[in-house]
């Protein structure tokens, strides 16, 4: 059995780039305080600072008294405190640099803990008592999420870099000196974890640092353009809500604050998501992933009528009727997309925003029959390939392995793999005829990502994902009943350059539509953008939720990535 490992990260100028010292000395300057006058008064042994890290004072208490030694310290040294100095002024601008966290060490804490290291973060902290916000109990939840122990200073009784601090830490971990290594943007604290046993980084530059700790664990270094940190389906709430007898949805659900909701497309899962998941909650949202209906453990009968539009928006607002959601913002993506904007249109005083990746609004046309129009596009010919019951079932199901090894490739991969081609499937009699036997599995997914859509499709295989391709007439007749006003809620399109089936340009006039429509395009990227572009989506997605929650007042500050 593998020796373990564990990793201690310094919380000051390590998982948040910035040192109580940094802030100091700014404010030092902005007041025209003496260099280092701040630092010598809360580095004191018995400073009402020390004494609020070691948990012997709440940040109440420490306020009045840190005041009152900056007063006598100005006296011993006969300087004079500027009328707009305050404590509290030092306190909020240590509170803004606490939540400044470096998702470079979020990243690489997420691929310890995946690759079997304990991961745990150190901080001096004080026991925030204060009513003023919420960011410090979102920092911690941050951290509680990413790494396998945060160990506060004002819990344990002891500061880093007191050994104490660390024998403590090691206890905790359940491991020995020998077996962790620590890093910390300080010299001193360098010199006391090689004092405890351990072996110790300074960081000096995080890139650097990086590097060194791969070298000690044997895990590659993550950079930059490395995937965000993602969730695995142990990593998650999972809950159940019973629509009507013989339908069911499940979600995962993470983080609080306004709701979101993320629909899926075909042949996925909620788990194609996962990337976005901690992202969105971590800038503060409610995230609500479904399992679209018919899809892994949302249960639903097999009969194509369950799958209409009307049918799946009356089951998504039954869904967030017994959820007690108001109102949700929704985002999709393929099929997801088409049901999102579908919600839009027809129930807009439950949608607060709604945006699609990849997916176009494709407004219904009472002249031309969908069938009509999806023989007018030749890259839409898989889809009257699928509108025979158990013809593509078969050929999907024969080898799920394969199936989602064909389905699954990035833009960046298509060049080197057997292409596949959604036009002329119906001539040639299936969608993956001419394809070898043996496909490589792309590298937007590991074995563990492949087995588990393998594993949501092994039970029940396709018919009730493929039912969502036949209601075509049923859908178009419904749509063109209804009224069809312009969407006047915030909206967002992503458009993906290399996706073959969803072209861009089909999105061309949405504005006509949608008087709020904001636009994020990411041009290398094919059709599976969630998984080939994570950070560029949570980029583009946050971004927008921020910005259209802001101007209703609705997100709390989230610290920030």
């Amino acid at each position: 059995m593998a020796e373990k490992k564990a990793i201690l990260f310094s919380f000051w100028g390590v998982v948040v780039s910035s040192t109580p010292h940094a802030v100091f000395h700014k404010l030092e300057e902005l007041h025209n305080l003496p260099g280092g006058f701040l630092s010598s008064v809360a580095s004191q042994k018995d400073s009402a600072m020390s004494r609020a890290e070691r948990g012997e004072m709440a940040l109440s208490q420490m306020i009045p008294a840190f005041e009152a030694e900056c007063v006598k310290e100005a006296q011993v040294r006969a300087v004079t405190l500027p009328s707009d100095w305050s404590v509290r002024g030092l306190l909020e601008e240590l509170r803004e640099a606490m939540m400044d966290v470096q998702a470079a060490v979020l990243k690489t804490a997420a691929s310890l803990r995946h690759s079997g290291l304990l991961t745990a973060v150190l901080a001096n902290h004080w026991l925030d008592d204060s009513t003023a916000a919420d960011g410090p109990a979102r920092l911690l939840s941050l951290l509680g999420g990413h790494f396998d122990l945060v160990l506060q200073s004002c819990r344990s009784g002891h500061r880093v870099p007191e050994p104490s601090m660390f024998s403590c830490a090691l206890q905790h971990l359940g491991v020995t000196s020998q077996q962790a290594l620590w890093l910390d943007a300080d010299e001193e604290g360098v010199r006391a974890a090689e004092g405890a046993g351990m072996k110790a980084v300074l960081v000096e530059n995080l890139d650097d640092a990086l590097d060194k700790l791969a070298n000690f664990t044997g895990v590659q270094a993550v950079g930059a353009e490395s995937p965000p940190p993602s969730c695995s389906p142990d990593q998650v709430s999972h809950g159940y809500v019973t629509i009507r007898p013989g339908v069911r949805t499940h979600f995962v659900e993470m983080g609080s604050g306004p709701p979101v909701l993320l629909c899926h497309g075909f042949p996925e899962s909620w788990y194609s998501w996962r990337y976005q998941i901690p992202a969105v909650a971590a800038a503060g949202f409610r995230v609500l992933a479904l399992d679209m209906k018919g899809y892994g453990e949302s249960t639903a009968p097999p009969d194509i009528e369950e799958y209409s539009q009307e049918q799946l928006c009356k089951d998504l607002i039954t869904f967030m009727d017994k959820m007690s959601i108001p109102q949700v913002t929704l985002v999709g993506h393929d099929w997801g997309g088409f049901l999102v904007w579908t919600m839009a249109q027809y129930y807009p005083e439950r949608v607060r925003a709604v945006a699609s990746l990849n997916t176009p609004l494709f407004p219904a046309d009472p002249s031309v029959p969908p069938a009509e129009k999806l023989k007018a596009v030749p890259i839409f010919d898989y889809q009257l390939y699928f509108q025979k019951p158990g013809v593509a079932e078969a050929e999907l199901e024969r080898d799920l392995e394969r199936t989602f090894k064909i389905f699954f490739f990035s833009s960046a991969e298509a060049a080197k793999r057997p292409p596949i081609s959604t036009a002329g499937v119906c001539a040639r009699g299936g969608l993956f005829v001419g394809l070898p036997e043996q496909i490589p599995r792309s590298s937007m997914l590991t074995e563990a990502d492949l087995q588990y859509y393998v594993s949501q499709y092994r039970e029940r295989g396709f018919r009730r994902q493929l039912n969502w391709y036949r209601n075509g007439e049923v859908n178009w007749k419904w749509m063109c009943s209804r009224p069809a006003g312009k969407l006047l809620m915030p909206a967002l399109m992503v458009t993906a350059g290399k996706d073959q089936v969803l072209l861009p340009a089909f999105s061309k006039g949405m504005e006509d539509l949608i008087p709020n429509l904001s636009r994020g395009h990411i041009e290398e990227c094919g059709h599976w953008t969630q998984m080939e572009r994570p950070t560029e989506t949570n980029s583009i997605l946050i971004s927008w939720l921020k910005e259209t929650h802001k101007k209703a007042g609705g997100v709390t500050v989230a610290p920030k990535l």
